[in-house]
């Protein structure tokens, strides 16, 4: 017989089952409610830091969403100058395995432009120390082949240049230690690029990186054929100061700075010679002289004559001309053949007050008209004498940089208004005022006679076909201790195109160009500089919007007459 226990399910029981199940449901409330709080909490603080923390307190922190810096483009969006992590190799010698002269040897095999002793002398050490600073991601995985767990890879924030020495001159450089630019735009608009709330957009330039390109492997040619010291060049819309192109060669890489550390600029490839450096510029300030003479009325007509029979003494000084024409000549005569003593005949009649006046409102005084910070101050003549008034407009006595004549040549064939260059790629709202210097006349007169010049002047080695080409030649000779150095020359050729509606001037100059076999041993601009322009335009013609047209030039026809031309002997 068996016997069965039940236990009795009263009241209590019941009341039991039921203060479990609610001491349950509270407990996972609870847990529900803590996640729920862990979850909001996270997620506010990630937006707080990915949208707003870049924004709080003084001390520029970033968020996360936000680059350090911005991005530089060129005008069509080409990037030139990007923010992006970057691989580092660091070494904690008291974590080294390996022997460090066998790792030093590795490291020199991976890395042969830096020295094994180098190395050694790191992985050797007592502290924390960079192996490597950008390096390449093959690079990385050679060395973290190794093995070696006392080898590091931590990932930096780096300014890179993706174009290379593309417009090095332009773009400068920003050291990572610092942030801060250290020259070109880098430095110019270094405020914009670090500001929060604009460097998620890219900085836009006025360079157009195809036309930087084609102006930079033109110079570089030339400097290579003619031997030449350097050279230089500049592009810029006549109408709005915007600057296309900007070429100092030789050319640098803004990647690798340390290569050129230590050097002057005037040794040094990172110096931006179309800003930092003064010349003088010789006869393409003619054009400039005779403009002024013009509006001054000097000039009232093309046809009046002034002496070149002979060198014009002034002051115990000979004012000569390369080539003598020994005879009376006329305006257009003087810049065909670009005389000296016909120049500095009308600048004498015009005396030195509207001289100066002149070369003041084209900022001559001045330091180059650009944002860059690095650009340099010109050359002022001290006393403005009868003499200084003759020689500064034929371009001796006075030095500036290529840039300030640049934007002078804009303003003589765009009307007459100077404005200063920029690197900002403009909306046509934001192109400035500027100033008149030159009469709309006097700038139209200007067009015919710079396209005179090189249809049948010392210009005619840079008539593009269809490009309808106007400049001036200058060749000038270096000073040196107190005095010309007859075999040191600066050539230069200033231009713009198409003169019938000018859009673009075109600067190319050689400095110290030695002469070659195509050009017989010749060193002057008609040889060595103006080329370059012919080359330049017709390659980035296209690209800027202007096609060749040979149907169409700018009228001459009522100059052409007024250049002298020797009758031909009778039979």
């Amino acid at each position: 017989m068996a016997t069965v226990i039940v236990q009795p399910g009263g009241p209590r029981a019941g009341r039991q089952r039921v203060n479990l199940t609610a001491l349950a449901h509270n407990r996972l409330m609870l847990l529900l409610i803590l996640f729920m709080a862990i979850t909001l909490a996270v997620v506010g603080r990630l937006t707080w830091v990915g949208l707003f923390a870049h924004g709080a307190g003084g001390d520029g922190a970033l968020g996360p969403f936000v680059p350090a810096r911005a991005d530089i483009v060129d005008r069509n969006g080409v990037p030139l100058a990007r923010t992006m992590d970057a691989y580092s190799i660091a070494v904690r010698p008291s974590k080294l395995i390996g022997e460090p002269a066998e790792l030093a040897r590795k490291l020199h095999e991976i890395f042969p432009d830096e020295a094994e002793a180098t190395f050694y002398k790191k992985l050797s050490g007592t502290g924390w120390a960079y192996l490597r600073r950008r390096a390449l991601p093959e690079q990385v995985a050679a060395v973290n082949a190794l093995g070696e767990i006392g080898i590091e890879f931590p990932r930096e924030k780096e300014r890179l240049y993706p174009q290379r020495t593309l417009a090095a001159h332009v773009l400068g450089f920003a050291p990572n230690s610092e942030g801060v630019g250290g020259m070109g735009v880098e430095a110019a608009f270094n405020d914009r690029l670090t500001d929060p709330a604009l460097r998620s957009q890219p900085f836009v330039l006025s360079i157009d990186s195809r036309v930087q390109g084609a102006l930079e492997s033109e110079l570089y040619a030339q400097m290579v054929s003619q031997n030449a010291k350097g050279a230089g060049g500049v592009i810029m819309d006549v109408n709005s100061g915007e600057v296309i192109a900007m070429a100092s060669i030789p050319v640098f890489d803004p990647n690798k700075l340390k290569n050129y550390s230590g050097k002057r600029c005037s040794e040094s490839p990172i110096c931006n010679h179309i800003i930092q450096a003064r010349y003088e510029l010789g006869s393409t300030f003619k054009p400039l002289s005779i403009g002024a003479a013009m509006d001054r009325g000097i000039v009232t007509s093309m046809s009046k004559r002034y002496d070149a029979t002979q060198p014009l003494a002034v002051g115990g000084f000979r004012i000569k001309d390369d080539h003598p024409l020994g005879r009376w000549i006329n305006v257009p005569e003087t810049l065909v053949h670009s005389s000296n003593i016909a120049t500095a005949r009308i600048a004498d009649e015009m005396g030195a007050e509207p001289m100066q006046q002149l070369f003041r409102s084209l900022h001559f005084n001045d330091r180059a008209p650009i944002e860059l910070k690095e650009r340099a101050g010109t050359l002022w003549p001290v006393n403005w004498g009868r003499i200084t008034t003759m020689t500064v407009s034929y371009g001796h006595g006075i030095a500036v940089t290529p840039l300030h004549l640049a934007a002078a040549y804009s303003a003589l064939v765009n009307g007459g208004i100077w404005r200063p260059a920029t690197l900002r790629k403009l909306k046509p709202e934001e192109v400035p005022q500027g100033h008149r210097v030159f009469s709309a006349a006097t700038s139209a007169r200007m067009r015919q006679l710079l396209r005179m010049i090189v249809a049948a002047g010392t210009g005619r080695s840079a008539d593009a076909k269809g490009y309808r080409v106007g400049g001036k030649t200058g060749s000038a000779e270096k000073p040196e201790e107190g005095r010309y150095n007859k075999s040191s020359l600066v050539t230069t050729f200033a231009s713009a195109f198409p003169m019938d509606n000018p859009r673009y001037v075109v600067l190319a100059m050689m400095d110290e160009p030695k002469g070659n076999a195509q050009t017989f041993g010749l060193r002057t601009a008609a040889w060595t500089a103006a080329p370059v322009v012919k080359r330049v335009i017709e390659r980035t013609g296209p690209m800027l919007g202007v096609m060749p047209d040979e149907r169409r030039d700018v009228d001459i026809s009522d100059l052409m007459p007024l250049l002298w031309k020797p009758k031909e002997a009778s039979e």
